[in-house]
């Protein structure tokens, strides 16, 4: 049976400036411990605690540029582009850049406080 989301659930965001986190499927809007699938929208200067998560991470960006920050190098993934990045892996993301990003994270399974395991 499908299920519609009418709209999306709005998440507070972990880090330094406020980031609007709208959750269409995951454990808060649909009940889906599955899957999560939520757009994030960040403003320059955004950072957030580096993380080493129980669950993969793929990531859309739509507008501007998302930085992610992995033990070996910085990525900097521009609008159009996509970026996995793997459980157990420590990774912190940013939006260092002008404009901030617009992205799309999904997350298998669900994004949970209880896995993403940030640094204190």
């Amino acid at each position: 049976m499908p299920i519609l989301i009418n709209k999306p659930t709005i998440i507070e965001a972990a880090g330094n400036k406020p980031k609007i986190i709208e959750e269409f499927f995951g454990r808060v809007n649909s009940k889906t411990s599955e899957v999560s699938i939520a757009k994030m929208t960040s403003p320059q200067g955004w950072v957030e605690p580096g993380q080493q998560p129980e669950f993969d991470e793929y990531t859309v960006v739509l507008k501007g540029t998302l930085q992610v920050k992995t033990e070996k190098e910085i990525i900097n993934v521009k609008a159009g582009s996509a970026i996995l990045t793997n459980k157990g892996e420590w990774i912190q993301y940013s939006t260092p850049q002008e404009g901030g990003a617009e992205y799309v994270a999904i997350c298998l399974p669900a994004f949970s406080p209880n896995t993403v395991h940030r640094d204190e």
